[in-house]
């Protein structure tokens, strides 16, 4: 595994990257940005997905995607949260704190990640930018990722120095896309739970938080990592909800999150409320 410092040099004009990534700006804090983001690493790089995630006590992934191929990002990260998580340092350098890019390649992966994610879905190289997370995150690191998978060639020695070049820019433009995205959440967040609070008032704290990420679209196993809690408790809490608000499946939940429900136009049967 290699890793260094990225640094922009005197005259990084002929940076490929540099050009491309501007391309990326009007998209910051818009619901495209992974793609188009991914358009742009791959017009200099022969990379086919990324993900941008966090590791820690409280590991989290924030954005995923493949570009011309199946996406199998979501499969690959409830593997890597199986077991490779707890002991990989692929990512981490004692010596270097600070802002890094790292490059690593399949044969350099310890087996058990190297066997459920990188053999399981054809990855057989990754180049990231790594970032250490605030002391209050815990032991973390916040990382955006491309992967190469076997059907592409080879990562140059020149397209990893010109990633290293990017590698402050791209962390930038991640960081604030993802702050963004983060307060656009909240913002509806505080909205859906006052929905589902006039649906039923008896929803507890956590009934409310599991509700509110599965209107995100997150799985069961990502609510379970993001609040910290096993999947049964989730399931529990899921199962609990789903009873006081009448209903049996997502799709139910997001109908009852209709702003016309309110006006009494949804029609259906009303919540248990139990």
């Amino acid at each position: 595994m290699r890793t260094w410092i990225p640094d922009l040099p005197a005259k990084p004009v002929g940076a490929p990257l540099l050009q491309c990534l501007p391309m990326v700006v009007p998209a910051v804090g818009e619901l495209g940005f992974g793609a188009c983001l991914l358009e742009a690493m791959a017009s200099a790089l022969p990379v086919g997905s990324f993900s941008v995630y966090r590791t820690g006590s409280r590991p989290a992934i924030f954005l995923s995607g493949s570009r011309g191929m199946p996406d199998t990002t979501q499969e690959c990260w409830r593997a890597y949260l199986s077991g490779p998580i707890r002991s990989d340092r692929t990512l981490r350098e004692a010596s270097a704190p600070q802002l890094r890019v790292c490059h690593i390649t399949a044969p350099e992966v310890p087996a058990e990640h190297r066997a459920k994610v990188y053999e399981a879905h054809g990855v057989v190289e990754r180049v990231s930018v790594v970032e250490e997370e605030p002391a209050a995150c815990g032991d973390a690191l916040f990382a955006v990722n491309f992967y190469r998978h076997t059907h592409q060639r080879p990562l140059s020695d020149a397209q990893l120095a010109d990633f290293g070049v990017a590698g402050r820019l791209l962390m930038a433009l991640t960081r604030k896309h993802i702050a963004l995205i983060r307060v656009d959440v909240a913002d509806a967040a505080d909205e859906l739970r006052a929905r589902l609070l006039v649906c039923c008032p008896a929803l507890t704290t956590q009934e409310l938080n599991v509700c509110l990420r599965l209107l995100r679209g997150m799985t069961q196993e990502g609510i379970a990592s993001d609040m910290g809690l096993a999947l049964p408790t989730v399931k529990t809490y899921r199962n609990r909800a789903f009873g006081r608000l009448g209903i049996h499946f997502r799709s139910e939940l997001f109908a009852l999150m209709l702003p016309e429900r309110e006006a009494g136009k949804g029609g259906g049967r009303s919540p248990a409320c139990l």
